[in-house]
């Protein structure tokens, strides 16, 4: 007998609400929970183009320092080849004086053609922008120059002329000492003004790239901020999953989570790699600025090497505590910072890697925000050994410190205490006037 209408349940009856209603709440909570993540992403993304940008008005800021620099030494040169023109002037006129001897009259003639090439070479240098006070200083130059010269020629004429009594009289008359003093005054400031113009140039250099390293590990921080909440979305995802599915859902639910993690992973990668391939070609046309963007591509390579490091590897089952250490502190690590390593060869299981990768990169950041690494006399010891069972890092920074530990706890502690119970021991810290002592003890197997 077939069913009636009435003995089927009807569409959208409460029998079928509450599989619609979780089913709907599902795909509404996955399409939210990418929100966040995209935000984080288009952070992460300007945060890049903040570092390009960085980087470029480094590089822009050393070329104009350089530029400055050989300016400021053709300036030099050509002011003193103008004194010393002058200077061989004056000698060669008054050998002519005394001895009446045509041949002083050479380096008379060699100085007066070096004195016009250098007048000549000294425009085109400072080019037609000059300041107020410079042009000035330039014509003051010229003019004293020019008199000084008239002095001499004059003389010269007048002893060609066999009236040395009347050129003997023109020297004693102090008009070209005179000239001669006001010449040197004026380039000795007009030098001093070029060396002021050199040293301002090569104090905005200075604090352009000052400002590259601590961008840099704001960057990183918003990568490892990704990543973290990268990891929170996939485990919210999976008791979502786990809450409305059975056991073969949640298994899709984990490998959709692992799948995540590796996508967001390899994101942050080519993140790196994007900034790493800019940065080369920004400097590929300036060969004079290769220095410093291998020194900002260093940077870069430890800064992705330290986020491999401490986010572990599946296809490692081990990993090495030294390594481990040294490339945690290598991006943030100077030549003038004072650091020394020391432990014996420890090996650890893979899983371990990242809750202990997570503390050394908090400590080292907060050295060189708050600790060792922030003062010029700072110094940084890592040691490290096996002791019944136990691994014991002992991390001690030697700086001026408050002497007491911060009642505020904030974000790097909590990081901290979690990253202890899942390495199943134990992080003390002890603040001093002398500066701070961390150890860390936890098992090794």
């Amino acid at each position: 007998m077939d069913a009636s209408p009435a003995s089927q349940p009807p569409q959208g009856s409460p029998r079928q609400w509450p599989r619609a209603f979780r089913v709907l709440r599902a795909g509404w909570w996955r399409r939210g929970a990418r929100t966040p993540s995209l935000a984080l992403f288009i952070v992460v993304a300007a945060g890049l183009l903040g570092s390009l940008a960085l980087i470029f008005t480094t590089l822009e800021t050393e070329r104009e320092q350089r530029n400055q620099a050989t300016r400021t030494a053709e300036v030099i040169d050509s002011l003193n080849d103008m004194l010393v023109a002058t200077v061989l002037g004056e000698t060669g006129q008054r050998g002519y004086l005394i001895t009446y001897d045509t041949r002083y009259l050479e380096p008379y003639q060699e100085g007066r053609t070096r004195y016009r090439e250098a007048v000549s070479r000294l425009h085109k240098q400072l080019g037609p922008s000059l300041a107020a006070q410079q042009r000035d200083l330039v014509d003051r130059i010229e003019r004293l120059g020019d008199a000084k010269w008239a002095e001499l020629d004059d003389t010269v004429a007048l002893i060609r002329q066999g009236e040395p009594i009347e050129a003997r009289t023109r020297i004693l008359s102090d008009e070209g000492q005179a000239a001669m003093s006001g010449l040197r005054e004026a380039v000795y400031r007009l030098e001093a003004i070029e060396r002021k113009r050199l040293e301002d140039a090569s104090g905005n250099a200075n604090a352009a790239e000052q400002r590259v390293l601590p961008l840099l590990l704001l960057l990183f921080l918003a990568i490892v901020a990704a990543l973290g909440l990268g990891l929170w979305q996939v485990s919210r995802v999976a008791q979502a999953e786990a809450a409305a599915a059975n056991a073969a859902a949640i298994a899709a639910a984990r490998d959709r989570a692992d799948l995540l993690a590796r996508e967001l992973n390899h994101r942050v990668k080519n993140l790196f790699a994007v900034v790493l391939a800019i940065v080369k070609m920004t400097g590929k046309s300036d060969p004079a600025a290769q220095a410093t963007v291998d020194r900002i591509s260093e940077r870069i390579h430890a800064l992705v090497t330290a986020h491999q490091v401490t986010q572990g590897a599946a296809d490692r089952p081990e990993v090495d505590l030294a390594d481990l250490i040294d490339k945690a502190i290598a991006p943030y690590r100077s030549d003038d910072g004072h650091c020394t390593l020391d432990g014996q060869s420890v090996i650890l299981p893979a899983k371990l890697a990242m809750p202990l990768g997570l503390v050394l990169h908090e400590l080292v950041t907060n050295a060189v925000k708050y600790g060792a690494w922030s003062q010029p006399e700072g110094t940084l010891s890592v040691r490290w050994r096996r002791e019944d069972g136990h691994v014991v890092i002992d991390w001690e920074e030697h700086c001026r410190m408050p002497g007491a530990e911060p009642e505020r706890t904030g974000f790097g502690s909590m990081l901290m205490q979690s990253s202890a119970r899942q390495l199943g021991g134990a992080i003390e810290r002890e603040f001093t006037a002398a500066g701070l002592v961390v150890r860390i003890d936890f098992p090794s197997a």
